[in-house]
Formats: structure tokens, sequence, C-alpha cells
């Protein structure tokens, strides 16, 4: 009996003994931080959403699903835009314009949200006041500067402002902020394969929307003419940002898919993109090396000229970090049904 009772005894011991052990191991176990971009993409996660956005799609349009090619065919193609390829996509809904000043200050006021321009930066340990880039054409080594004070409602610094520009662009956003309006709208980014199929307007086979001439450019995009980038002969009527709808839409009844100003895409970016297709998640590239990896930007804007960047060709890729903010860049949303 009493070798039974002392067997029980070391038994319930030993038991104990394991269960105190895995309790300390897990309170032991170091408990992850999150990296800067996985919180911030929690903090936008949390933001209020809008319910039933099918329902509001009247500055919309409908792009019907279908296949096409994909990437550079002309002399002016770059390497991030080959080789060309075949891609397939299903139907959507996408906003007619960019996002303006006037619909991003609605999401400003209805959830309280700071962009990431107002936000002091804090780089290993030391603070910074808050700003974002301005273009300088008087730098001929960098072109940007970082002003304090620039943001969405000051895009060219403090003294700037917004005042009477409600229908242009929203600018100084970062994809960030850009994700955090899509969420809040019930939309999405783009991907940049679904951007294309978009931007093409039904056509093929064409350098730009409007076709192959670029002597039709400054009725079709708001972009740079003259030499850039100190001298703007400013053909196209405008120096910065145009209003929405100023220029022709394409086939779709998309207005500005080429000029004004850049357009942040779902994508992360890799200059040999079109040579790891197999490594997409759920049709875009999702993988985050750390929180500086470049976002693609599609479209050209304002500072785009013929004899530099190009980027309202409908292939022209470029990229930038997705907590940067600049004076030419903006977004507009899709509704994936």
């Amino acid at each position: 009996m009493k070798k039974s009772i002392y067997s029980v005894i070391l038994i319930l011991t030993i038991l104990a003994a394991c269960n105190t052990k895995e309790k300390s191991d897990v309170k032991s176990s170091p408990v992850k931080k999150l990296s800067y971009h996985e919180s911030y993409l929690l903090e936008i996660d949390k933001l209020p959403k809008k319910e039933n956005p099918l329902k509001d799609t009247l500055q919309m349009k409908k792009i019907n699903g279908g296949s096409f090619m994909m990437g550079g065919i002309s002399n002016q193609a770059r390497a991030d835009e080959l080789p060309r390829h075949m891609e397939k996509v299903n139907g959507f809904w996408m906003d007619i314009s960019e996002v303006t000043n006037s619909q991003f200050s609605k999401f400003i006021e209805a959830t309280g949200y700071t962009t990431t321009a107002e936000r002091p930066a804090i780089i290993e340990g030391k603070t910074y006041e808050a700003g974002s880039l301005v273009f300088d054409e008087l730098d001929s080594a960098i072109w940007w500067k970082f002003e304090i004070g620039a943001n969405w409602k000051h895009p060219y610094g403090p003294n700037s402002s917004i005042e009477g520009k409600d229908n242009h662009p929203v600018v100084q956003v970062s994809w960030y902020d850009a994700m955090a309006y899509a969420h809040w709208a019930g939309k999405q980014l783009p991907t940049e394969t679904e951007w294309e199929y978009a931007a093409k307007g039904g056509t093929e086979d064409l350098k730009y929307f409007w076709g192959d001439e670029f002597s039709k450019a400054t009725r079709s995009a708001n972009f740079f003419q003259g030499d850039f980038p100190v001298q703007n002969s400013n053909q196209d009527g405008y120096i910065k940002t145009a209003p929405i709808k100023t220029f022709s839409n394409n086939g779709y009844g998309l207005f500005d898919m080429a000029g004004n100003v850049w357009e942040w895409c779902l994508d992360t970016y890799y200059p040999n993109a079109y040579t790891l297709l197999d490594k997409r998640e759920n049709g875009y590239f999702k993988k985050y090396h750390n929180e500086k990896q470049q976002k693609v930007v599609r479209g050209g804007s304002f500072l785009c000229a013929e004899s530099y960047c190009t980027g309202y060709r409908l292939a022209a890729r470029m990229s930038s970090t997705p907590d940067t903010g600049l004076e030419h860049t903006g977004f507009r949303c899709i509704l994936r049904e």
C-alpha cells in the first residue's frame, strides 16, 4: 500500500515538474517584435472601413477581365520592363481619376489618420522633424530635398497650400497612406498587372495610351516639356499638378493614366520581376525583405520628360520606398468583386 502511494506521489511530482518546465519555457520564449512595416500595416488594419463599397461606384469604371501582353515594346523600354509576356487578369472596378485632395481630406476627417509625412521620424534613436521630399531643379546632383513641414496639405513646404485645389490629385502620400485610404474606402491598390491592363484601355502594342505619336502628348497628359529639369516650356499649361479630368481619357474612360502624378501599386518592386512570375502570391509580389523594400509606382508625372524617364509610357515602371512621400506621387484605387 505504501509502495502504491509512493508511486502515485512520484508520478505526480514528475508531472508537476514537467508542467512547471513547460510554463517556464513558455514564459521565457521571447516575444517577436513587430517591424516598422508590420506595425504600420497592423495600424491600417484597425482603421474603420466602409461597408458595401460596390454600392458607390459612380466615380469608377468596370474593367472586364482578359489577357494581354505586358512589358516594354519600344526602343525606350528599360531592362525592368522585359521580357514581354502574357498576363491574364480578372475583372475589377477602377477609380476614374486619381484620388483628390477633397477625397483624401474626407478620409482624414473620418479616421483621424496621420500621414507618414506628418509623423516625426525616429532613426537610430534620434528623432527628426516631420516632413517630406520636394523637387529642387537647382540641385542637379540630387534634385530632391527633404523639406520640414511638407505634407499632403502643404505639398511644397510649410508655406504652400492646397487651397483651391480640391480637385487636384493628392500628393506627398506614402504607400502606407495609400493603403490606409484604400482600406477605409473598402477598396484596394491595383497590382501593377491590373494597372497596366487598365492603362492600355483595350489597346495592344502601343507605346502610349493615345497611340505611338508623341506629337499628341500635350493634349493627352500632364508632363514636362523642354530641357529637363531646368526649363519647362509648359506647352500643356501646367507646371505642377493639373485638376483631374483635364486631359483626354483612355479607351476605358480612365483619366491621367499617363502623367500628372505617379500612382502607387500594391506590388513590391523587383527590377527582374518579369523573370520571377512564379514568386507572386495572389497575383502580386508580396514579399517584404525589410521595411525599406521598394514599391511599384506607375504612370509617370508632371516631372516626366521624353528626354528623361518617359514614365508616361504604358510599360514604364518606377519605384519608391513605402514610407516616402513626394510632390509628384499619388494613387487611385480599384475594387475587386
